[in-house]
């Protein structure tokens, strides 16, 4: 059995949508949920349950962000600074947030979930930040109750130095479910999106009461690197993610299959090692340079 202490039981669940306000099925769920929340007090009664639209601006814009990405906010060192007169409209909401629903690193919230898309092929993707016995096994849990979900590790730093929205509770993860346009719904991501929110909801209550067999480890993969687009020496872009790859997230990359194609139409191979690329042309990062994200394949 996969048990808990009393002290480690998990009373207050932050459920948040609209840390990008573009990203419409975190925002429509949470609206939904705080008109009924039937469903979520079924899948965990037990447990104390709230929910936020978080960046009410960038929600009425249809917008990602207003002036910075508010998911890069919460680092330790953003929220030491005080807010002045010239921070961003982000900033000051971090600040808030975290004086709400913190503080970070002494947090009156247990866990958050925080529920975002992404325009690449991702599917229903659970990211955990942390690889201990608690978020193996919850992922191990999600998988079991919904096998198309994929498990992305980011544990490349301790939990608390990341600057996402999540590390404000004690606990966090990320909802990431795509292919999804920016500012639109499509009905296949959003029930992924409500599925696999239920599910973590059910396995903190198995676990707040004891109810958890050990479960054995699923396939997984962990964060290596992210990947810039090509460009010349005025940073310009140069070349176009290759209609073999886009796509094809969590497939497998080898050397010498196409990666890019040029804008003279030349194809572009990968060079490095076996990798699994997600986040391919996520819409988001372009303007970032950054076609997508490696991956090692691993079991958690």
């Amino acid at each position: 059995m996969f048990s808990n202490t009393n002290q480690d039981k998990i009373n207050k669940v932050l459920i948040t949508g609209g840390t990008h306000g573009n990203e419409m099925s975190g925002v429509q769920a949470v609206t939904n949920w705080l008109k009924n929340s039937n469903m979520l007090v079924a899948a965990a009664p037990s447990i104390s349950i709230a929910l936020c639209l978080v960046n009410q601006a960038a929600i009425r814009a249809r917008t990602r962000y207003v002036d910075e990405d508010l998911n890069r906010q919460f680092s330790l060192e953003k929220l030491a600074q005080a807010p002045v007169a010239s921070s961003s409209k982000e900033s000051i909401l971090a600040h808030s947030f975290n004086e709400l629903h913190g503080p970070k690193g002494s947090s009156i919230t247990d866990f958050n979930i925080d529920i975002h898309n992404t325009t690449s092929n991702m599917g229903p993707t659970l990211i955990v930040l942390v690889n201990d016995e608690f978020h193996q096994q919850l992922a191990r849990f999600v998988k079991q109750k919904m096998p198309s979900s994929v498990i992305l590790v980011e544990d490349y730093q301790d939990f608390s130095q990341f600057a996402y929205l999540c590390t404000v509770a004690k606990k966090g993860v990320m909802v990431e479910v795509g292919p999804q346009l920016q500012g639109a719904l499509r009905a296949n991501v959003y029930q992924q999106t409500v599925e696999m929110t239920l599910a973590i909801l059910a396995f903190i209550e198995a676990y707040n009461n004891d109810k958890l067999s050990e479960l054995p480890p699923v396939e997984a993969f962990r964060l290596d690197a992210e990947y810039p687009y090509p460009t010349n020496e005025a940073g310009e872009k140069t070349a176009m993610i290759h209609s073999n790859l886009d796509g094809k997230d969590y497939n497998a990359l080898v050397t010498g299959q196409p990666c890019f194609i040029d804008f003279d139409g030349n194809t572009i191979a990968w060079e490095g090692k076996q990798t699994y690329p997600h986040f391919i042309g996520e819409a988001a990062y372009d303007h970032l340079n950054l076609a997508f994200a490696t991956a090692d394949k691993c079991m958690f």
